[in-house]
């Protein structure tokens, strides 16, 4: 059992591994066990009213001799400590270098959380009161745009936990990743708040529908299945009693549809088809390749890609198609790999900058938790892509890969970052 000490939130120090005893609801953060990488992970503790925290020395990184519970701690101000809190690198080779890039992973799972329960509450009031939760869509996705608008450019991140209700992370996966993708693909402003809001909406229908058809679970017979199928039209109908646009709804209608015509419930073609509805469509089935209904297995994240490209990109628009694989990158946020140098790792951050050399969690028994950017390890690279029965037991306990992959985005290392170009 790991060894925890009880220490007042006074003596946090960048580089502690941290157990939280409150609740989740009490804070933003994506677990209650996590290490502490940035001074205002500690301010966030402080404002959230938190006392005191267990400190786990066997998974921190923070010097011996600053990280002593019975020690008076420096203060936190500007970057004091900040050089003593860094692990040193492990010998694999060349020495490693430490990534002193802040990673906002906090507020990426405040804000995830803060819109799969925006979706929440809009499901729960849209039958009643369809008017008001159009307006809370239409909110959600314009502060969405907005934030997405005012970072260039940006990178996918994996979170470690999110929204239990399925069709909740569902939307906001889909909305997320839509944005992203109509971004790419250069749309603008209006282009991507329509888009957005198809995609939040795209299965508003299925509050209609009873639990064991909507959620995931057991394969549905024939009848079920029609009845599932049947919720693309129930989400045109709840649209237009929500008075969303015309090109809204029609992207909705087409988020089953696909350019070969096989898909439903019209089994239109590519020339009937809307650009927002292709989107829809190709984001739409990526998710639900990787978080499935009907017990479908899951696949991992390159996985998923890979059968998109390999098997079914007669279904998408190429141009499409090509921005989301440039997008998502070769190993997308939630793939498990191996590195050159034969450690196993998860993927946690994919930019398109380096699409080649993401931001990898590394099983590293006498460093838990250690993330690496492989930008600045130009020794390191990716080696293969594993699914999840090719790790041994105890990597795959250690990296935990997600039972939902669910993303948001954040700002990308800058563009005059001198590792730049160094695929």
């Amino acid at each position: 059992m790991t060894e925890s000490v009880l220490i007042d939130i006074e003596k946090l120090r960048v580089g502690m591994f941290i157990q939280l005893s409150v609740n989740w609801i009490r804070h933003p953060f994506a677990t209650n066990s996590f290490r502490i990488t940035t001074i205002e992970q500690i301010q966030t503790l402080r404002e959230a009213g938190i006392q005191s925290v267990r400190y786990v020395p066997s998974k921190s990184v923070v010097m011996e001799e600053d990280a002593r519970p019975d020690q008076e701690l420096p203060g936190l101000g500007g970057n004091d400590g900040l050089d003593n809190a860094l692990p040193v690198a492990p010998q694999h080779g060349n020495a490693e270098v430490i990534d002193r890039h802040a990673v906002p992973l906090d507020r990426c799972f405040a804000r995830y959380h803060e819109a799969t329960l925006t979706y929440d509450r809009l499901a729960g009031s849209v039958l009643a009161q369809p008017l008001h939760a159009r307006e809370q869509a239409e909110g959600l996705v314009q502060s969405c745009v907005q934030e997405l608008l005012g970072q260039e450019p940006c990178a996918i991140r994996l979170l470690t936990c999110c929204a239990d209700d399925s069709m909740a992370a569902h939307a906001v996966n889909v909305m997320i990743l839509s944005l992203l993708l109509g971004r790419v693909l250069g749309q603008d402003t209006q282009d991507l708040q329509r888009v957005g809001l198809a995609a939040l909406l795209h299965d508003i229908g299925k509050v209609e529908l009873p639990p064991y058809i909507a959620q995931p679970g057991a394969p549905l017979v024939a009848s079920d299945l029609r009845r599932y199928q049947a919720h693309v039209g129930e989400s045109v109908a709840m649209g237009q009693r929500m008075g969303l646009p015309s090109d809204v709804l029609i992207a909705i209608a087409h988020h089953h549809e696909f350019a070969d015509g096989s898909g439903y419930p019209l089994r239109l073609v590519e020339d009937d088809l809307s650009n927002e509805g292709q989107i829809l469509a190709l984001v739409n089935s990526y998710d639900r390749l990787c978080n499935p209904l009907q017990g479908q297995p899951a696949l991992t994240p390159h996985e998923a890609v890979s059968q998109l490209y390999a098997q079914q990109r007669g279904r998408y628009n190429s141009a499409i198609l090509g921005a989301f694989i440039r997008m998502m990158g070769v190993y997308p946020p939630g793939s498990l790999v191996q590195l050159v140098d034969g450690r196993y790792a998860l993927v946690v951050r994919v930019d398109a900058l380096h699409p080649l050399r993401p931001r990898v969690q590394v099983y590293d028994e006498e460093k838990p938790e250690l993330e690496l950017d492989l930008v600045l390890h130009p020794q390191l690279g990716i080696h293969r892509s594993l699914r999840p029965s090719q790790l041994p037991p105890q990597a795959l306990r250690a990296l935990a890969p997600q039972e939902r992959m669910c993303y948001y985005f954040e700002p990308a290392r800058n563009t005059s970052d001198p590792t730049k170009g160094q695929e």
